[in-house]
C-alpha cells in the first residue's frame, strides 16, 4: 500500500513540476473559463426567479468546457517521446499511475476555480458562499468526478485521430449527474432551502464519485491493456 501511494504522489509531483514550468494547462483553462463567464454576464438578466440557478450553471459550464481543454493538454504531455508506453511498462500498479493523473488534473481545475469564482462574484453580483462554505464541497467532489471520468476517456482516446472531438462526446453525457447535482445543490443552498433539499444532491454527487472510483479501480488494468 505504501508503494501504491508513493507512485501516486510521484505522478502528481511530476505533473505539478511540469505545470509550474510551463503553466500551459492552467493558463489555457483560465483564459477559456474567463471568456465564458464574461460573455454570459451580458446575456443573463438579474432579478429573474431563476437567476441564481442560471448563474451557478455558468460556473459549471466554464469548469466543464475549460476542463475538457485542460484534459486534452494534460494527457497530450504523456504522448511526448511515448512517455505513456514507459509508464505502462513500469513495474507499478497502473491504477496508481491513473489516480495520480486524476489528482493532478483535479488540483489544476481547483486552482482555476479559485481564480474564476471571485471574477464570477464581481460580474454576476452573487456570492455563492453568502450562506456558508458548503458550496466548496460541491465544487470539490464535482471537480474530482469530472477529472476522474475525463482522465479515463482522455487516455482511452489518446491514440485516436479525432481525440479532441471524441473526448467531449464521450464525457459530457456521463457527467450530467455531476452538473445537475452541482447546479441544483448550490442553488438550493443559496436559496436558504431546507437542509434535506441540497443534501440530497450532495449525496448523489458523493455516491457518483464513489461508484465510478471503485469501478475504474477494478477495471483499469483491462481498460489500459485494450
Amino acid at each position: 500500500m505504501r508503494a501504491y501511494f508513493t507512485t501516486l504522489i510521484r505522478i502528481f509531483y511530476k505533473d505539478l513540476v511540469l505545470e509550474l514550468k510551463s503553466k500551459d494547462i492552467i493558463n489555457s483553462m483560465l483564459f477559456y473559463a474567463l471568456i465564458i463567464i464574461v460573455i454570459f454576464s451580458f446575456v443573463i438578466t438579474s432579478g429573474s426567479k431563476v437567476y441564481n440557478e442560471l448563474s451557478v450553471g455558468i460556473i459549471w459550464i466554464a469548469i466543464v468546457f475549460s476542463g475538457v481543454l485542460g484534459l486534452n493538454r494534460a494527457v497530450l504531455i504523456e504522448t511526448v517521446n511515448d512517455s505513456i508506453v514507459a509508464l505502462m511498462l513500469a513495474p507499478v500498479d497502473i491504477s496508481a499511475i491513473f489516480f495520480g493523473k486524476v489528482l493532478s488534473i483535479t488540483i489544476f481545475i481547483l486552482l482555476m476555480e479559485i481564480i474564476i469564482i471571485p471574477v464570477f462574484t464581481v460580474f454576476y453580483n452573487i456570492n455563492i458562499f453568502a450562506e456558508g462554505i458548503f458550496p466548496i464541497y460541491f465544487l470539490l467532489f464535482g471537480t474530482y468526478g469530472f477529472a476522474l471520468l475525463g482522465s479515463l476517456f482522455s487516455f482511452m482516446t489518446i491514440k485516436t485521430r479525432a481525440k479532441e472531438l471524441l473526448l467531449p462526446l464521450l464525457l459530457l453525457p456521463l457527467i450530467i449527474p455531476i452538473l445537475l447535482a452541482g447546479i441544483k445543490g448550490i442553488s438550493l443552498y443559496m436559496g436558504a432551502e431546507t437542509s434535506d433539499d441540497y443534501i440530497k444532491w450532495f449525496k448523489l454527487l458523493v455516491a457518483f464519485d464513489i461508484i465510478f472510483t471503485l469501478v475504474i479501480y477494478m477495471l483499469i488494468d483491462k481498460i489500459f491493456e485494450e
